[in-house]
């Protein structure tokens, strides 16, 4: 079942939106402000966030921008009753992945939330997982904040694992999203993964990049199955 976090200071709107997601089997949690908003996508992992722009306490705008300061890279759907473009670039800036503007249908929204959450927002400005904190718009990654000596491609690897943490990442998908139709030696991986296992041993962490046999690496605690 698919969980979602509702944002949203219009009660029957918000009730009739739930109502209409469990039919599609969808799960939502629902606050009536930012702030509650804000502290329930700190303690729990939604797969979506559907975001009302104008909200008591806190505004949507804000909201967004906390949590992808954050590092939080739930995608995020923008509701609002503003259509300007200024309104949209304004949200995509503080961090939101799609907009819908009131009056809307629930069947368009369902469609949309189904669409975000089949992958992670590309919004976030931090990524943060088990000690290890990348600044993607640095370029800088650090453990337990000692500075990592790794090379660009090694900061692409390391954040293609983390978006993709605790679950493993194949090698082939790794090849793909690091190098895409440049396809370097085989044994390049190897090396790279070597260097970042020894990164992360200086900084105090010999068994954070796991891997995962017949499928490729991971990091952070593994799955309970």
């Amino acid at each position: 079942m698919l969980n979602a976090l509702l944002v949203e200071d219009d009660v029957d709107l918000a009730t009739a939106v739930i109502d209409y997601f469990e039919m599609e089997d969808i799960s939502c949690d629902h606050a009536v402000n930012g702030v509650i908003g804000l502290n329930l996508i700190e303690k729990n992992r939604y797969q979506v966030i559907v975001l009302d722009l104008n909200l008591p306490l806190m505004n949507g705008l804000n909201v967004c921008k906390k949590m992808r300061e954050q590092g939080i890279d739930t995608p995020v759907l923008m509701l609002t009753a503003m259509d300007t473009l200024n309104d949209k670039l304004t949200g995509f800036d503080h961090g939101a992945d799609d907009y819908l503007v009131k009056p809307f249908a629930v069947e368009e929204l369902v469609a949309r939330v189904l669409a975000l959450s089949k992958r992670k927002s590309g919004q976030v400005t931090k990524l943060q997982v088990a000690g290890i904190e990348l600044d993607l718009a640095g370029a800088q990654a650090f453990h337990h904040g000692t500075a990592l000596k790794i090379s660009p491609t090694e900061f692409k690897i390391l954040e293609v694992l983390l978006r993709n943490s605790p679950n493993p990442v194949s090698r082939e998908r790794i090849f793909q999203e690091v190098w895409g139709d440049d396809q370097p030696e085989s044994n390049s991986l190897k090396v790279h993964i070597f260097n970042l296992r020894k990164q992360l041993a200086k900084a105090g962490d010999k068994n954070i990049l796991r891997t995962v046999p017949n499928v490729g690496f991971a990091i952070g605690e593994p799955i309970s199955l």
